[in-house]
């Protein structure tokens, strides 16, 4: 049940991504209408993974695994039936808050049902190839769905399936709670939402409307004010969302900023790059899916080996050499262009699947490693959230540089292919009004075909300036990996959980130990090498005195 809940909450990233051209040729969006058919599905599940996660704790995670699929139901059917891009913003926020409902409980029902931890940390491993499965096929179903039917049919599947998954887990799936009470922080919450939200509305907007104007201005100030009400309620709570004592550990602090970082490159860099297959090469669907299952389907394939040499090599050398790898083979996409063929592109892609594999797994289970065993389950959750604040900027930020530098570009790229001033200038005034996309649909007479060699051009020069970005991201998150990621102290204790209160002591955020959770263990004794998610143990984590 967890693993298939998981499949049909990651099914929606790469099922849109690929199918992006295609959308914004149904429904007429522009570039950051665009960006926002993605956004809506991952800013829900930013804003609201750590709230779903308590809710999972409190009111019992079997209930909230049923809502997370009903409401990934739902948004598939309202997607499925839209007829406008704002009627698909609704679909995609409905399949967000599911799979952000999804997310943390699946993990903890797992955790509940396996109670050994060395076959937990096998359905575990399980459960994060259902992820990268879902994203490996995603592409696959809406190329073939694209090429006999039409686009709103790349919503179907989630539609049956989830309501299948229902049905067997109200028989099936045991119930649990977290064995100790817990609240919900709405303070925490809001501040949380409205943080995130409008950094998101705002460098969105910034990049269609220039970041000068009034609304961009006011969404980028109130996002401040979100972020810093956020730290100031969090401190004071009794209760809080996310324990910023949590911070204290530097590998938490570095595999958050890593998430995030990391996050925000990648799932921009999917964006562009679908774009790029249909605006410059003009592919279909299932062309373009089955060139960016390379990076996916990779990353799937090294998740296994990777999972065993983590006994071996540190997390440290695993998830900075990965991020390494991953700037390289984005700066080797620079070199594309419209004429690329499949196999230059291939051998990038999937350079680009192994650095992804490297990195994902270490990550998170340094994080839950990094922190004692009673701030494991939110330690697990934070780094999830970090992880999609970093997936929502990604389209914001790289769709506006996109943007922006293909559209300074497209003057000079028009005069260069001899493109009449009365065509260029109607060009010019439609990929500003309407989007770089829209003007692949132009009648311009003998002036089509030099117009779109120019448009092709000037994408390529977003293109290309968006590779870079994503790439230095890439080194700034290993940097920040190879400085914080401090590998074991001596005598094989971790250092990592270094200031955090142990069980039973109130944290800075005021988050007492959980009743129900072991005494702190004596520095004399023995320390099992567990954590947990959601209240119950998991392996990699050891308990700090």
């Amino acid at each position: 049940m967890a693993c298939l809940g998981v499949f049909v909450a990651y099914l929606p990233v790469t099922t849109v991504s690929v199918s992006l051209p295609a959308i914004q040729r149904a429904t007429g969006a522009s570039t950051s209408q665009l960006s926002w058919v993605s956004d809506a599905f991952v800013l829900p599940m930013a804003a609201l993974i750590l709230t779903t996660g308590v809710w999972g704790d409190v009111h019992g995670r079997k209930r909230v695994f049923q809502a997370g699929m009903v409401c990934c139901a739902l948004g598939a059917a309202v997607s499925l039936a839209s007829d406008s891009v704002q009627v698909l913003w609704v679909g995609q926020a409905a399949s967000g808050l599911g799979a952000a409902a999804l997310l943390p409980t699946t993990l903890a029902l797992i955790s509940h049902a396996v109670p050994d931890h060395r076959e937990r940390g096998r359905f575990i491993g399980l459960w994060a190839m259902s992820m990268l499965a879902s994203l490996a096929v995603g592409p696959l179903i809406a190329g073939s769905l694209l090429e006999h039917v039409g686009v709103r049919w790349i919503f179907l599947l989630p539609v049956p399936v989830s309501l299948v998954v229902l049905v067997v887990a109200a028989f099936l799936l045991p119930d649990s709670r977290a064995p100790h009470g817990r609240r919900l922080d709405w303070p925490g919450q809001i501040s949380a939402a409205v943080a995130v939200t409008a950094v998101v509305y705002g460098v969105i907007e910034g990049g269609a409307d220039g970041f000068g104007t009034p609304h961009v201005v006011a969404a980028l100030a109130l996002g401040a004010v979100g972020a810093v009400a956020f730290v100031v309620v969090e401190r004071r709570s009794g209760s809080p969302m996310l324990d910023l004592a949590l911070f204290r550990s530097p590998a938490f602090a570095a595999t958050s900023l890593v998430a995030m970082i990391s996050f925000l490159g990648l799932i921009g860099f999917f964006f562009v790059l679908s774009l790029y297959f249909g605006l410059v090469q003009h592919l279909t669907t299932l062309e373009a899916g089955l060139r960016l299952v390379l990076v996916s389907g990779t990353s799937l394939v090294v998740g296994v080996p990777v999972g065993r040499l983590m006994h071996r090599v540190s997390a440290r050398v695993m998830i900075t050499t990965g991020l390494v790898v991953m700037a390289g083979s984005l700066l080797s996409l620079t070199g594309v262009d419209a004429g690329t063929s499949y196999g230059s592109i291939a051998w990038r892609l999937v350079l680009l699947g192994l650095g992804v594999g490297a990195v994902l797994t270490p990550m998170t289970a340094s994080a839950v490693s990094s922190v004692p065993h009673h701030l494991a389950g939110m330690a697990a959750a934070g780094n999830n959230a970090f992880r999609q604040v970093g997936g929502a900027l990604g389209p914001a930020v790289l769709g506006a540089l996109l943007t922006t530098r293909a559209l300074d570009a497209l003057p000079g790229r028009l005069a260069d292919a001899a493109v009449p001033t009365e065509a260029g200038g109607r060009v010019l005034a439609v990929a500003r009004d309407q989007g770089l996309g829209a003007v692949a649909g132009l009648d311009l007479g003998a002036a089509t075909e030099p117009a779109l060699t120019a448009l092709g051009g000037s994408f390529l020069d977003g293109l290309r300036l968006c590779l870079v970005v994503s790439a230095s991201l890439a080194l700034l998150a290993a940097l920040v990996c190879a400085v914080l990621l401090r590998p074991a102290a001596a005598g094989g204790r971790s250092s990592a959980g270094a200031g955090l209160p142990p069980a039973g002591v109130p944290s800075a955020g005021g988050l007492p130990s959980a009743a129900g959770d072991p005494a702190p263990v004596p520095r004399t004794a023995a320390a099992p090498a567990h954590a947990s998610i959601g209240g119950t143990p998991v392996p990699g984590a050891r308990r700090t005195p």
